[in-house]
């Protein structure tokens, strides 16, 4: 990172005369995938201004001085080169190649020069890898595709990856997760500029929702980076991995690795681009969900097999990263795949019997909501209902339980409505006070 990042507040830097705010510029590569490529060309590059969307004056940029072929062999042609980044507000990399390559040095040169002179810059999935070669992603938050953000964590250990976000907006720098969440941030920069009325009408030409919430929670699987199998902890995560069922915490682990706590969470975090008790509780709530598709243990059975002291532990961590009640997962999941013989996906009283066993003490529950068979509606004015956005689940409005004698994470603190409804995502402040951008 130059000096001049280092120094200068990225809310007073300003924008050099010859750029110009309503100019963006798309970096492209050989080898990207063509889907990530086209993202900002839509975005950015059609007028739509008969829609009520402005129009923004795209270049699209060769990175580098070959010939442009996508991963599905198709060859492009970019009308402009590295130079024409001198001229853009916005500079997008929608996608790198390989995570295992260096970008090439005259691009880097150019992106460093682009940030000094105030312009916007944006990674779209392994797009992140380029800035963070840049340097422009050092002492930043930042998110990638999950599968790939051990990596960016391990190879730019400067860098506070998040591999939950659908997208980090850090002011000037912005990062976004894999492929559909360059979407999600390329709506927000437009939300950004232009408001939400621009936003919701290019929203609705693309047919995608205005705002997603949530992250990537739902996606992580048991995946780890490929450099584990070389590295001390890899014995220790595969023996946490095979041992989910029992009930051991992060001080086990780090005493398997014969560590200390704190070198522990370090190296681990280093590894995986998460800590470790982030890392744990997810896994053991993928074991769950898979429990919940493929037996019928009762939800009490699945979080002790799941390694959960309770299964009031079990049903807050479930929640948090999936959105609905394990019960009601299983419900939705084995509506959408009927077992044994036809099941209608639209039954209410199989929904309203599990969730009442998995929640006896929540509101009434009427009916599953029309179009959506994943979570039921509740009684207006019931004991738990929620008070607004009628027709969608009150999940979001309980706090979950925290498991009996252990702390709560940081990254896993309840988010309440209205502090999504009036949130802006920006620039991520310290731990404990940060705030999830808005999808």
């Amino acid at each position: 990172m130059s000096q001049d990042s280092t120094t200068v507040p990225e809310t007073s830097r300003k924008l050099s005369g010859r750029r110009r705010r309503e100019i963006v510029a798309v970096l492209l590569f050989s080898g990207g995938p063509i889907f990530e490529s086209s993202i900002p060309l839509s975005v950015f590059g059609i007028d739509r201004q008969d829609a009520g969307v402005p129009r923004y004056r795209l270049l699209v940029c060769a990175g580098e001085d070959v010939p442009l072929r996508t991963t599905g062999g198709l060859e492009l042609t970019a009308p402009y080169g590295l130079e024409a980044l001198s001229r853009a507000g916005t500079v997008v990399v929608p996608a790198w190649r390989s995570i295992t390559q260096p970008p090439p040095a005259a691009a880097l040169d150019a992106l460093r020069r682009a940030h000094e002179e105030g312009a916007r810059i944006v990674g779209l999935c392994t797009g992140a890898f380029v800035l963070a070669a840049a340097g422009l992603l050092d002492g930043r938050p930042a998110t990638t595709h999950w599968m790939y953000a051990p990596t960016l964590a391990k190879r730019y250990p400067s860098v506070h990856v998040d591999p939950r976000e659908l997208f980090v907006d850090d002011g000037d720098v912005l990062t976004s997760a894999g492929t559909a969440a360059g979407i999600d941030l390329c709506l927000h920069i437009v939300r950004t500029d232009h408001g939400a009325d621009a936003a919701g009408a290019l929203a609705r030409r693309l047919v995608v929702p205005p705002r997603r919430s949530g992250g990537q929670e739902r996606y992580l699987d048991r995946s780890l980076p490929e450099e584990i199998g070389a590295d001390p902890l890899a014995e220790v995560v595969a023996w946490a991995l095979e041992h989910l069922h029992e009930q051991f915490d992060v001080e086990a682990l780090a005493a398997r690795a014969y560590m200390s706590r704190r070198t522990f969470d370090r190296r681990f975090r280093s590894l995986t681009g998460s800590a470790p008790l982030q890392w744990l509780i997810t896994q053991r709530v993928l074991q769950a969900q898979r429990l919940l598709e493929t037996s019928d243990y009762s939800v009490d059975e699945v979080a002790g097999r799941c390694g959960f002291r309770s299964p009031v532990a079990l049903r807050g961590h479930f929640r948090r990263q999936l959105g609905s009640s394990p019960a009601a997962y299983r419900a939705a999941y084995r509506a959408r795949r009927p077992q044994g013989g036809p099941e209608r996906p639209d039954r209410p009283d199989r929904l309203e019997r599990l969730e009442r066993a998995d929640r006896p003490d929540r509101a009434e529950v009427i009916e599953p909501r029309v179009g959506d068979h994943s979570l039921p509606l509740r009684r207006p004015g019931a004991p738990g209902a929620s008070t607004g956005h009628s027709g969608h689940p009150p999940h979001h409005h309980h706090a979950p339980h925290p498991e009996p004698g252990k702390p709560e994470s940081d990254a896993y603190a309840p988010r309440l409505p209205e502090q999504a409804a009036g949130r802006v995502p920006g620039r991520q402040s310290l731990p404990g006070q940060r705030e999830r951008p808005v999808g």
